[in-house]
């Protein structure tokens, strides 16, 4: 059973400023009581030492079932489907996480590479052909990774705007449990209605090749496809918006990398670092008592793993509080660690070199059209970014 007791404060939610976490997270020490929405009172992890222990340690679960978030109460905690490897322990995980590691790898992603060019490239034209200004989530940081995500799936692009539309559902911080279940029921049935059609017109795209494996069935084919194709596009696009930002209110930064465009693979660590977009992390719960940290932490306990205080971690980064493009952010947690680290981390990266480059190139004289402070930041989102970034060139 958890602990109910009251006066744990809450999650640290409340930012002071855009791209810095919410100040009351330094202030916590590195392992520290706080209650989830339930009610439930669990931990708090900040450092990027206890980050890596816990992630990494197979005593803390990340099932489903088992699941309590810090900030958000429309989680059903419903037993976890089959296919849906991110809500699972081993052995399952391993499983699936064996048959799609082959679909990832870096040789696989980097041939790739021609063909995310020429879709950056078609995008950016576009946004010229809009003329100045633009939105640039719609006009380039949104399309870029769907289109991928779709060709490297197999599903067609024509359907995003379904997808696009549940996907910010299923991650709204203020949806209902309701429309996050609807949310997901759509987005399996378009999966079911998918995977019918590969089995009767097979391509050479993964979903293809997950058929062709004849170890999985429709419905584990379907949450798999569910987590890849939601995954596929939020994290990156919500990465070169908000990167792009980021880069145009920091003229310094934004100076050294149009000047150096080699810098663009560490100036890419770097924002990952810097702005970590899983913005309240990731949990975890106690399978046993397990001793961290000096603290007893018993089965059944709930830890909320916070990415972003620790990639702000003092003890681990040289001033981590400023973005420094050719600063040294090797190490950084913003994909995870351990078991589920991200599986598309590979194509995210090159995602982000090729749309940063290709923008700043496009578009040397590229500024927000608005100012910094009416830019709406995605406060409402598990995935941190901006819902609209207006530019001009």
């Amino acid at each position: 059973m958890t602990e109910t007791l009251p006066g744990a404060p809450l999650m640290p939610q409340q930012r002071t400023t855009p791209l810095d976490p919410p100040p009351d997270l330094a202030d916590r020490g590195p392992l520290s009581r706080i209650t989830f929405a339930d009610g439930t009172v669990g931990w708090l992890v900040t450092t990027h030492k206890l980050t890596r222990a816990v992630l990494a340690d197979p005593r803390f679960s990340s099932r489903g079932e088992l699941r309590k978030s810090p900030i958000r109460d429309n989680i059903t905690n419903e037993p976890t489907k089959p296919g849906m490897f991110i809500a699972q322990d081993a052995p399952e995980h391993t499983r699936y996480r064996r048959l799609l590691t082959g679909q990832f790898t870096v040789r696989r992603m980097n041939h790739l590479i021609p063909r995310v060019q020429e879709i950056t490239n078609d995008h950016a034209e576009s946004m010229r052909r809009h003329g100045s200004p633009a939105d640039l989530v719609p006009e380039f940081a949104l399309p870029i990774p769907s289109l991928v995500i779709c060709e490297l799936l197999g599903v067609p692009y024509a359907d995003r705007e379904r997808f696009q539309q549940d996907s910010s559902r299923l991650l709204s911080l203020t949806a209902s449990q309701q429309e996050v279940r609807a949310a997901v029921e759509s987005i399996e049935n378009y999966m079911l209605d998918l995977i019918r059609m590969k089995r009767a017109q097979p391509d050479d795209a993964l979903m293809s090749g997950l058929i062709a494996e004849e170890t999985l069935t429709d419905e584990e084919m379907s949450n798999i496809g569910l987590l890849l194709l939601i995954a596929g596009h939020e994290t990156t696009a919500n990465m070169l918006a908000l990167g792009t930002y980021t880069l145009l209110t920091n003229p310094d930064q934004l100076t050294l990398l149009r000047n150096d465009p080699s810098l663009v693979e560490n100036a890419v660590e770097e924002l990952l670092r810097y702005l970590t977009i899983v913005h309240f992390g990731t949990a975890r719960t106690a399978l046993e008592d397990v001793e961290l940290d000096g603290q007893l932490i018993k089965a059944g306990e709930p830890l909320a793993i916070s990415l972003p205080a620790a990639n702000r971690d003092p003890m681990r980064f040289v001033d981590p509080d400023k973005l420094a493009l050719n600063g040294t952010p090797s190490g950084h947690v913003a994909f995870g660690h351990g078991i589920h680290q991200c599986l598309g981390q590979q194509l995210a990266r090159i995602e982000m070199r090729i749309g940063f480059t290709t923008l700043l190139r496009e578009f040397p004289r590229l500024r927000l059209a608005i100012a910094p402070e009416e830019v709406p930041m995605r406060d409402d989102m598990t995935i941190y970014g901006v819902h609209s970034l207006p530019v001009a060139w």
